[in-house]
């Protein structure tokens, strides 16, 4: 993946999530912006919780693998419209108790020189699957 590219287009996009999937925080920040911002789709502000500044966006991103050591984001869909951009998916995951997630999400994404700027997720709310091991 080159440092910059010209426009994002839905490849870049695809390759951003085939990223994720092999759970590769450092490619994932290659996507990234110096100054990137991501907003996550839980977390006690109005946006969920805000991570800015590479640092705090690359926690954050190895904290959904912490949480979800098998999470997985299938059925990608993707468009671009110049600056902005949305990915479409379907999130699933066990937790470290054995309860399984499944729901469908998005991205909004804002791009500049041809990387991320921000990443703003949301998911939908659903119980997790399964009852927790005891």
């Amino acid at each position: 993946m080159p440092d910059v590219v010209a426009e994002v287009t839905t490849e870049f996009l695809q390759a951003f999530a085939d990223a994720w999937n092999r759970h590769d925080v450092d490619a994932l920040m290659s996507f990234m912006t110096e100054d990137c911002v991501f907003e996550a789709s839980a977390g006690p502000d109005v946006c969920g919780r805000r991570y800015a500044g590479r640092e705090a966006v690359r926690a954050s991103f190895a904290e959904v693998w912490a949480t979800f050591p098998n999470a997985h984001w299938g059925n990608a869909r993707h468009f671009v419209c110049g600056e902005r951009g949305v990915s479409e998916w379907t999130f699933t995951g066990t937790r470290a108790d054995s309860t399984r997630v499944e729901v469908d999400g998005c991205d909004l994404f804002t791009f500049r020189a041809g990387k991320i700027a921000l990443k703003n997720s949301y998911r939908k709310n659903r119980p997790p699957l399964g009852t927790p091991k005891r």
